[in-house]
């Protein structure tokens, strides 16, 4: 099994946007804005969609977490790339960068050498 796509919903589609689509560098695949926008990465989807009135948000220092898979030599880059996108990282470990996405989900680049199993 892998997966196919991951859905967040937000109550400010066009600034999540810009933060997944420019400083994360997700392309779009599908736009249906005021909607929904759907990025690639890396074989799954990112759906970004629009939340409902009074649909409950993000808790603050929510732990909850999405990581992007990076190779070890592109840390240095990446974190050019977030400095310049104004992105503060929040935390660090040797192989993981931290940051959050501007709805407050706790959001990471990583080159931490997973075991593959058979899916």
């Amino acid at each position: 099994m892998r997966l196919h796509h991951l859905a967040l919903r937000t109550p400010d589609l066009g600034r999540l946007r810009a933060f997944y689509e420019g400083a994360l560098g997700l392309p779009v695949v599908t736009d249906a804005t005021p909607r929904s926008v759907w990025l690639g990465a890396g074989g799954a989807v990112v759906m970004l969609e629009a939340s409902e009135p009074g649909e409950p948000g993000i808790p603050a220092l929510s732990r909850e977490f999405v990581a992007f898979a990076i190779e070890p030599d592109e840390r240095a880059a990446w974190e050019a790339r977030l400095a310049r996108a104004g992105v503060a990282i929040e935390a660090r470990t040797e192989h993981t960068l931290y940051f959050r996405d501007p709805d407050g989900r706790r959001v990471g680049v990583s080159s931490y050498p997973l075991v593959h199993s058979r899916e």
